[in-house]
């Protein structure tokens, strides 16, 4: 099995992605394509059929099986390796992680467009929109019922690291590097996650990398 990622500094979906192959517990090789550079061009050009997901990461490969888009390749895994590993027991706590997941898949275009994921920069005075300021706000709401109604048996948000924080992964890369203020919950859950050996190994690839995008390197 293999899993092609972006840049680790930049491509949050691809965090998505290697965090769900992680989780499954199955052993893959691991490939970067850098964003922006010839083999990325390659990638997103290639029509020979073996890259069906048109030049998107993550792509997962596993025998004949080519599984693309990070929701897809964490339920894939799933599938794989038994949905308790990724998903609450509880019926009602698993209800909320997929609407959150979902959620999460979805939605939050403005947070996503005004603070691109950016592992390794600290950016000093940003100041939300009104529209990313709401995407804030819902997300820690959600990050509040969770860790409240499901969160004892853990510092995650349903207690056990699962697809909810395989998700919520770069968001708190993103209020980290832009500084958001949150509360006292959510900065303990962003500690807990930051420090996660899975994160700590995402982020010490991350700068280490060379490649620089310049457009993901300021505020606007």
């Amino acid at each position: 099995m293999k899993i092609i990622i972006g840049n680790k500094n930049y491509s949050s979906w691809s965090l998505r992605g290697w965090l769900a192959a992680k989780q499954s517990g199955l052993s893959f090789e691991e490939i970067t394509v850098p964003m922006g550079g010839e083999a990325w061009d390659e990638l997103k050009q290639d029509d020979s059929g073996t890259q069906p997901s048109h030049g998107k990461v993550p792509i997962l490969w596993d025998g004949d099986n080519v599984v693309w888009d990070s929701l897809a390749i964490l339920e894939y895994l799933a599938d794989k390796v038994g949905r308790d590993r990724f998903w609450p027991k509880d019926e009602t706590a698993r209800g909320m992680a997929r609407s959150m997941v979902a959620e999460m898949h979805s939605s939050y275009f403005a947070l996503r467009g005004e603070c691109p994921m950016n592992v390794r920069k600290r950016f000093d005075g940003f100041e939300p929109s009104e529209a990313c300021r709401a995407d804030i706000l819902r997300i820690l709401s959600l990050w509040a019922e969770a860790r409240s109604r499901f969160g004892n048996g853990g510092p995650y948000l349903f207690g056990t690291f699962g697809a909810a924080d395989v998700f919520f992964a770069p968001v708190v890369s993103r209020f980290i590097s832009y500084q958001i203020p949150v509360p006292g919950f959510a900065a303990a859950y962003m500690q807990a996650m930051w420090e996660h050996e899975w994160m700590q190994g995402w982020v010490e690839a991350s700068e280490n990398e060379e490649w620089v995008i310049e457009q993901y390197e300021t505020v606007s």
